[in-house]
């Protein structure tokens, strides 16, 4: 597995997010964790 910089995966999440149509002012914790989740997220 290779490690991804925060800055990059952050950036891959909110555009992953964005294409399906949503937008976010600010991230819950569940959010971010979802990000940032290796098994759910990005």
């Amino acid at each position: 597995m290779v490690d991804v910089p925060i800055d990059i995966d952050d950036k891959v999440g909110f555009l992953k997010l964005k294409a399906m149509g949503v937008k976010i002012d600010t991230l819950t914790e569940e959010q971010y964790n979802y990000i940032h989740g290796y098994e759910e997220g990005t």
